[in-house]
């Protein structure tokens, strides 16, 4: 890893794919909270703390709030169906 690159984990996906382990640099000719992913032909990454994280444990808290805002959604959505009437 060079001076420039560092370790990072995206979280964008973490719903479908998981958290992603990659190494990233800054775009700071684009933003300073946009990153590129090293070898990825153009994978960027905006929002450091919702899309990307410099710390495992920040990936992981955020997956995890993702997982149980998904799982109030579900079941917002399971209840409406329980509610419908037919007539």
């Amino acid at each position: 890893m060079s001076s420039d690159t560092f370790k990072v984990w995206i979280t964008r996906y973490a719903l479908t794919e998981g958290i992603y382990e990659k190494e990233a640099k800054v775009c700071k000719n684009v933003s300073e909270d946009m990153i590129e992913v090293i070898g990825s032909n153009g994978m960027y990454f905006h929002g450091e703390g919702k899309d990307w994280h410099r710390a495992k444990e920040s990936a992981i808290k955020r997956a995890e709030e993702m997982r149980l805002k998904k799982i109030t959604s579900v079941e917002k959505q399971l209840q409406k169906l329980k509610d419908m009437k037919f007539e």
